[in-house]
């Protein structure tokens, strides 16, 4: 049975404190646009809008929406913000849709395993765009990755396509890949301490060493030594 969105028209339309009252009163300020009619500041029970994107199709649930003194029309969730603290839903765009036209949707990918000794998958799209007809959108794109081999990819190229759904995407974008781990980052002060050790053993490199200076008879220093006890410099033998 399709969810049934009961709404009400929201009391000063597109205003910001409207919207603030409407979110006080515990509910969520919300826009209804689409298929040729204005758009209609709507306010929406966050129960309602809940069954909805935790059910299996999510975003993409085709339900009904009610409103006062109009029709009951087909309608879906294209976009919706959060509260970045509380996460927290506090606005919801409704669009219209027609059951006869095609739309252009966004289905999460669902990977199913990674058999492969050594290797991690790594998954560059989270998403796909498709274009269908509403009664068509597929809830997900499950894809058997188990036989995936080191550093082997899986393209749009590779996903089940059928005549209903049109991918949009370029057929050789890589959806995911089966890569190598990576070997753990140092840490900042790891880094600092490899930075200053490698700095002083190429200065201490870069710096000559002092020569040794030897002479016959004894170092330098023991003939002035010796010039000061006696009062004169020892006089060389002939």
């Amino acid at each position: 049975m399709s969810e049934v969105v009961v709404t009400k028209p929201r009391e000063g339309k597109f205003n910001k404190n409207a919207a603030r009252r409407v979110r006080v009163a515990g509910k969520i300020p919300a826009v209804l646009y689409g298929s040729g009619h204005q758009p209609v500041a709507i306010e929406v029970d966050p129960k309602q809008i809940a069954r909805i994107l935790f059910s299996e199709t999510g975003h993409n649930t085709i339900f009904d929406v009610e409103v006062a003194g109009q029709s009951a029309a087909k309608a879906m969730i294209v976009d919706s913000q959060r509260d970045p603290v509380t996460d927290q839903l506090i606005h919801i765009d409704m669009k219209r849709i027609a059951l006869d036209k095609a739309l252009r949707v966004k289905v999460l990918g669902i990977p199913v395993g990674v058999r492969t000794a050594g290797g991690i998958l790594d998954q560059v799209l989270r998403e796909v765009e498709v274009e269908c007809l509403p009664a068509n959108i597929p809830p997900s794109i499950a894809v058997d990755v188990s036989n995936l081999e080191m550093f082997a990819s899986l393209r749009i190229s590779d996903l089940p396509h059928s005549d209903t759904v049109k991918f949009l995407n370029a057929e050789d974008a890589t959806v995911a890949h089966v890569v190598s781990i990576r070997e753990e980052a140092p840490t900042a002060a790891e880094a600092e301490l490899a930075a200053a050790a490698a700095a002083a053993a190429e200065a201490a490199a870069a710096t000559p060493a002092e020569p040794e200076v030897a002479r016959k008879g004894g170092k330098p220093e023991d003939t002035d030594k010796k010039a000061d006890a006696g009062g004169k410099k020892p006089e060389a033998k002939k």
